[in-house]
């Protein structure tokens, strides 16, 4: 009650998020209904003036329709209290968010800490942001190409898609996702291609949550999780008929120890795929605007260092894979990537990321951390993750950076038949 009496004008706004803190408030026992109702009567309203959109938002500030078709994802607001910290005590979320933000180069912190300590970094990292992604993006926390006309949800399924038609699955094989979060795309890719998949992760809180999601979908047999440093994994050699990565290598702090641990696992003769995010031949490391855009999406994404697209292409092929083919996938989506991030494109389907929409979120999440339900230290991690949507927003329209350069690589039958183990070296 002493919250409401603070915030009368909140309560007063006079609209359905209004109406949800109040109802919040009140009842927890209720709040997941009350979310439901809140998000069927927007989504039933865009619908009727929409019939061909989708609800793209990202992160803290926005929420995949995903989420309310369903029931496995995160439904509320309350669902999304519940999970901040992941597996740190919520008395320490605070001091987990202080020591986070120390690494990074707008809290004074160096790039060869990052890397020295990246474990602890992105591990922090994911304990802290992953029930936002969740809230935010549903189960498959990454970007796509995407066409004219097509929903956001159909985009990043497509995109999933394309990747396990690349690296030509079959039922039955026995494939590696690297990095796979809460197991979003392992979960549509196994069902897509009847694979067995396993999903690599080090940090627990996904781990948990995605045998969680791969048991609700009745996907627990055909697909299962390793907690590992994809810098070294346990594997045996020549375990695997294919790997993939999504968005996920981006955190290792070296390319090509990562790009050699995935060699050294994968059967010869196979493929490995991925996107990156990397930072592209646009990006000068002199220009100060851009190295401030660079910084933006490293602190709110938890990454040591992005690379540049060559510097992968030179790991890969250091580390001993024939490049099939490479290109920036970004370049040419009819669609820009980043427009369900973009504040300057409003719409109803964009709604949280407007003014307006930022406003009501920022204030959830400060009225659950006030009312005890969320740890103390969330705002600071909506805060920065907020910022990382600015970044990806302002690389993406200078073209600087890109979630998905694309390769598809093949580990040769034997090493003698890929002469660019000699010859390559990496900047």
């Amino acid at each position: 009650m002493g919250f409401l009496s603070k915030s009368s004008n909140f309560q007063n706004i006079g609209t359905a998020a209004g109406r949800f803190f109040f109802h919040t408030s009140h009842s927890v026992t209720h709040g997941k209904h009350v979310m439901w109702g809140l998000a069927t009567s927007i989504t039933h309203h865009h619908a009727l003036e929409n019939p061909d959109s989708h609800f793209p938002f990202y992160c803290s500030t926005c929420v995949h329709s995903d989420i309310f078709d369903r029931e496995m994802s995160k439904a509320g607001a309350l669902d999304l209290a519940s999970g901040l910290g992941g597996k740190i005590d919520k008395k320490e979320v605070i001091s987990a968010v202080d020591q986070y933000e120390k690494y990074h180069v707008h809290y004074g912190g160096e790039q060869e800490a990052r890397k020295a300590n990246y474990a602890d970094m992105v591990n922090k990292y994911y304990d802290l942001a992953t029930s936002f992604y969740e809230y935010g993006w549903g189960e498959s926390f990454h970007f796509a190409q995407r066409w004219k006309g097509e929903s956001l949800r159909e985009s990043i399924k497509r995109h999933e898609h394309f990747l396990a038609l690349q690296l030509s699955l079959k039922p039955g094989m026995k494939v590696l996702d690297v990095g796979c979060g809460i197991g979003g795309p392992l979960r549509e890719i196994a069902r897509f291609s009847s694979t067995f998949i396993t999903g690599l992760n080090n940090n627990e809180y996904q781990i948990s949550r995605g045998t969680e999601l791969n048991r609700l979908s009745g996907l627990d047999k055909s697909c299962n999780f390793v907690k590992a440093d994809f810098m070294n994994t346990s594997f045996t050699d020549n375990t695997f008929d294919a790997i993939y990565a999504i968005e996920a290598t981006c955190h290792a702090p070296d390319a090509l120890g990562c790009y050699k641990e995935i060699y050294r696992v994968l059967k010869p003769g196979q493929c490995f795929a991925a996107y990156e995010w990397c930072m592209t031949d646009s990006f000068d490391p002199k220009n100060k605007d851009h190295q401030r855009i660079k910084g933006e999406i490293e602190i709110g994404d938890g990454l040591p260092d992005i690379r540049s697209t060559r510097q992968c292409l030179e790991a890969l092929k250091l580390a001993g894979f024939e490049v099939i083919w490479e290109k920036d996938l970004a370049a040419d989506s009819p669609v820009p990537w980043y427009l369900p991030l973009d504040t300057s494109h409003f719409s109803l389907s964009s709604f949280r990321l407007t003014s307006v929409g930022r406003f009501i979120t920022k204030n959830m999440v400060k009225a659950l951390e006030f009312l005890g339900l969320a740890p103390e230290g969330s705002q600071r991690v909506s805060s920065f993750l907020e910022k990382a949507a600015e970044g990806l927003v302002e690389g993406g329209k200078k073209e600087i950076f890109t979630p998905m350069y694309f390769f598809l690589a093949r580990k040769p039958h034997t090493d003698s038949d890929n002469p660019s183990l000699a010859t390559v070296e990496v900047n």
